[in-house]
């Protein structure tokens, strides 16, 4: 008879351990009864959620982790499930998975390799078993291995499970996502099928955890290197296959297939699931934000839509003397194609009251870019009092070009408390918008923002061209300094101007300080800004 195996690829909140215990011990038991699973997998730290940070700092957070999994496995009967967890032995922490069976915990295995690089801290945390041996056990007359997650990117974890009898070994993770990092990882599972010839069953968490969104994406590759195609991204599912030990092959039962993976396709359903999963695990039902009649505004409207719905979306205009009429005319074409709520609330009055206010103190200087920063402070000051006054979350819509190069202001247009849109450069933005329109549900982003040159609208006939390069060249230098980490010199013997690359990494640099305040926004590139690139504000260093 095959194995079957069901994956829990459902989202696990941080810190939400009674719940998530509760889900859990649920999940368990509609496997065994409804799936006719013999075996059920859940993700890497699914107790406690990944990742928990410095909660697992507290004692108590870890001693709760522990009385759940033990009321957890009490119940567990008539199936063999695999739980993550944080084990604590006294001082020392393990990143932790435990086989529950007959109403007790059978085995543990220990995580025995510890990322410590881009988003992943686990060394701080986390501690290596010096005696850990590999972990298999028998279900149903197969033997099945256990590693989790960064272990499967070693040889050595899964050559020792194989050689202890492993015929399937199972791979819990917490992978968050990152662009074109799947194709990545279904190369090296076809490298580790090669060189283990055992079949593998990778389960990755789903769902936004702050900076961070998991795409979920699980997979199973047969024991001769096929690689079955990856689960749908960002949707909880559970995942059914059985496993036939003499071939070493899966057979899919209930298997929703990933059929998008166009990057466009990936960073929308990335963010909405952001946006979705920040909102409602942080307590807000709707959300704020300045629509401007601009590209990066109508984007994040039209995101913040598809994960909310129209009913709990506000946009507020915010014109000033400097706004033109087609830039309120599509604010308002976009809001009555999306069915949201628009509100307006000029800004002439404060802005004129802060320049009656500052009039002594600026005498005889002309204005400046003091002048265009404070529009942008007047908005964010209105935006915050709204989402105060109404509840609600203020969504920011700055992108990660302006973000580098500091063309954003603080306590201005930076104001709010997620940023969906902050790993996106300006190009792709652009990118974003004409993919979602070709969506074939009409224009949901007006084609005339898509086209229009882009402005801040701070002074007559302003636009971002006047202050940057074009946006083609602004970002093909960022990717290269930023995401892909070259030199300026390598960047220079890249074609570009060295004048210009110059000028733009020390915009970056200088940014960094505003970029620490800035609010949190879903991961979609290899080096986000946040978490994952981690500069120092004062800096010595030039590159």
């Amino acid at each position: 008879m095959p194995l079957r195996i069901a994956l829990a690829q459902f989202d696990f909140p941080v810190g939400a351990i009674q719940a998530n215990a509760a889900k859990i011990a649920r999940l368990i038991a509609e496997a065994r009864d409804v799936h006719r699973a013999d075996l059920v997998l859940f993700p890497e730290l699914a107790l406690s959620g990944y990742p928990p940070e410095d909660l697992l700092l507290r004692p108590s957070f870890l001693a709760d982790c522990e009385r759940s999994l033990t009321t957890i496995a009490a119940g567990v009967t008539g199936i063999v499930a695999v739980v993550g967890w944080p084990q604590a032995t006294g001082a020392v922490v393990f990143n932790a998975a435990s086989v529950l069976r007959d109403g007790g915990v059978a085995t543990t295995y220990r995580k025995c390799e510890l990322p410590n690089y881009a988003v992943f801290d686990e060394r701080r945390y986390f501690s290596i078993d010096p005696d850990g041996e590999p972990c298999v056990f028998d279900v149903a007359g197969t033997q099945v291995g256990l590693v989790i997650c960064e272990d499967l990117w070693f040889p050595e974890p899964l050559a020792r499970t194989v050689a202890a009898g492993a015929e399937l070994v199972i791979v819990p993770n917490a992978s968050p996502f990152e662009r074109d990092k799947t194709a990545q990882r279904d190369a090296l599972l076809a490298q580790r099928v090669l060189e283990s010839k055992v079949a593998l069953a990778y389960l990755n968490v789903v769902g936004g955890q702050d900076e961070l969104v998991f795409d979920g994406s699980s997979v199973l590759a047969d024991a001769d290197g096929t690689v079955h195609p990856n689960a749908r991204a960002f949707e909880d599912h559970w995942l059914v296959a059985e496993f036939d030990a003499a071939t070493g092959k899966f057979s899919r039962v209930q298997w929703p297939a990933e059929n998008d993976e166009s990057r466009e396709s990936l960073a929308w359903r990335g963010i909405v699931r952001g946006i979705r999963d920040y909102c409602g695990k942080n307590g807000f039902k709707s959300v704020w934000l300045g629509l401007s009649g601009g590209i990066d505004s109508a984007l994040v409207l039209a995101l913040a839509v598809e994960a909310l719905g129209a009913a709990n979306v506000t946009g507020v205009r915010l014109p000033s003397r400097y706004t033109s009429n087609l830039s309120n005319d599509l604010a308002d074409v976009q809001a009555r194609n999306l069915g949201v709520k628009l509100m307006a609330v000029p800004i002439e009055a404060p802005f004129e009251g802060y320049l009656s206010a500052l009039a002594s103190a600026f005498a005889g200087h002309a204005p400046d870019v003091t002048e265009e920063n404070l529009q942008s402070r007047c908005r964010g000051a209105i935006l915050m009092a709204l989402s105060n006054k109404f509840g609600g979350l203020l969504l920011t819509t700055g992108n990660k070009s302006e973000y580098a190069v500091g063309y954003a202001t603080i306590y201005g247009d930076m104001c709010g408390g997620f940023a969906p849109i902050k790993d996106l450069y300006k190009t792709e933005i652009f990118a974003l918008c004409r993919w979602r329109n070709a969506r074939g549900d009409g224009e949901i982003i007006p084609n005339a923002v898509i086209e229009r040159p882009p402005s801040a609208e701070l002074r007559e006939n302003q636009t971002d061209q006047d202050s940057l390069p074009p946006y083609g060249v602004l970002d093909a230098i960022l990717e290269r300094y930023v995401d892909q980490e070259k030199s300026a010199e390598e960047i220079v013997a890249d074609g570009f101007d060295a004048d210009v690359v110059r000028r733009v990494l020390h915009l970056l640099k200088i940014s960094e300080w505003k970029r620490r305040q800035a609010a949190p926004g879903p991961k979609l590139s290899r080096r986000a800004f946040g978490r994952e690139r981690r500069y120092p504000i004062t800096s010595g260093y030039r590159a």
